[in-house]
């Protein structure tokens, strides 16, 4: 038996090595049309390799994708987190779970990950082949012929792990075949303030916040990050993730809400403030109370009108009102996003009705399998895209050759 694996990320070579492993005998060919290999492994989590997260309920962590939660949550059941960490464990690899349940390898570095992949690979004989980029598949009576840029060959399965497609084109050699497409669009990207004076605080970290879009219900929860272009971090990247289609009805154009002391309400910020305000004569821009730093806090007072040399117990009704509003509702406008080629993450692809969760077979063409984010399967951040990518790899590996 042929097992070909068209693209050589994370999916990939996660199925080729189930695929070889459940069929021995089975010759197992990982087609990559460039000539890197788990790309994304490589650079992702700043060259760490967020491997998974350790979220162990099932219905929990399927709640982490945006697209996906009720397929993923059946596939699951056959490969999950624990599986994850179970299987890199066991070959050698140790693991670090950080409070926040973001694993790392315990190196620190995601060349140990390649080099597991790599080494799984040898072991196992299966092959790898760059720069090999398949154009067409045509599916024949018996298995496929695939079409490469100088010949075409025959194989008995197939396994799609192209990864997401940021072009709506790059999904027409499937669409071909007869699978349904959801329009592609990105799912993580940070939001541009072109004019917005913040962007001068580049670098800045505010540890717990509590974002939302402007006349929408989406919100996003923890660390915001400053940058010279806007705002990012997992707060950000949340909103995105979750509004990845709202946002771009919108054309990227629409305001972000932030409040920098994560859920804290009105009342309790009010209340604080009278205590602080009671016969404090200290100037308001030596004395900053909230878990934000000082060159931040002076950011916001500028934004609430409050000079600097402005006492505390001074603050007049109007300013502490803006103040208040600032702290817990402070509104930015966004135009535009900024995506990362390296670590694009799409929602939409080959729509999750043609395929089958306990399989990951084609519902359309027998013999041919998806697996990774080539479906419209996308998570948010924290290693979920990859805990995705294993399982679905898995166990589209565990069933192509049956």
């Amino acid at each position: 038996m042929k097992i070909a694996i068209i693209g050589a990320g994370a999916a990939g070579f996660f199925a080729a090595l189930e695929a070889k492993k459940s069929n021995p005998q089975a010759e197992v060919v990982i087609y990559e049309k460039t000539s890197k290999y788990l790309g994304k492994v490589k650079i992702s989590g700043g060259g760490r390799c967020n491997v998974t997260n350790a979220c162990f309920d099932i219905p929990t962590l399927a709640k982490h994708y945006p697209r996906g939660e009720q397929f993923l949550r059946k596939c699951f059941y056959q490969f999950n987190s624990h599986s994850t960490m179970e299987w890199f464990e066991s070959r050698n690899v140790p693991l670090h779970t950080y409070p926040d349940l973001h694993v790392f390898p315990k190196a620190n570095d995601s060349q140990v990950i390649i080099d597991c992949l790599i080494n799984e690979a040898k072991k196992l004989d299966v092959s790898l082949k760059l720069n090999e980029p398949i154009l067409k598949i045509q599916a024949q009576d018996e298995g496929f012929l695939l079409e490469g840029r100088e010949h075409s060959f025959t194989v008995d399965r197939v396994i799609v792990t192209t990864g997401g497609q940021p072009k709506r084109s790059g999904l027409d050699w499937l669409e071909d075949l007869g699978h349904q497409i959801v329009e592609p669009l990105p799912s993580l990207f940070t939001f541009n303030m072109p004019t917005n004076p913040i962007r001068e605080l580049m670098g800045t970290v505010i540890k717990e916040t509590t974002t939302k879009i402007e006349g929408t219900k989406l919100k996003g929860e923890g660390p915001l990050l400053i940058t010279h272009w806007g705002m990012s971090g997992p707060a950000i990247l949340m909103l995105s993730a979750w509004g990845a289609r709202i946002l771009a009805e919108k054309d990227y154009n629409f305001a972000v809400l932030v409040n920098w002391l994560n859920d804290k309400k009105e009342e309790e910020i009010r209340t604080e403030l009278s205590v602080i305000m009671a016969d404090n004569a200290k100037m308001i821009s030596n004395q900053n109370y909230f878990p934000i730093t000082n060159r931040f806090w002076l950011h916001l007072l500028q934004r609430a009108e409050i000079l600097p040399e402005t006492r505390w117990k001074d603050l007049g009704k109007k300013q502490v009102n803006k103040l208040v509003n600032i702290l817990i509702n402070d509104r930015y406008e966004v135009q535009g996003k900024t995506t990362f080629k390296e670590e694009f993450v799409t929602a939409g692809g080959v729509s999750l009705k043609d395929i089958d969760p306990q399989t990951m077979e084609s519902k359309k063409v027998k013999g041919l399998f998806f697996a990774g984010e080539i479906m419209d399967i996308d998570g948010i951040t924290g290693g979920f895209n990859f805990q995705a990518a294993w399982t679905t790899g898995f166990i589209a590996g565990r069933n192509c050759g049956s």
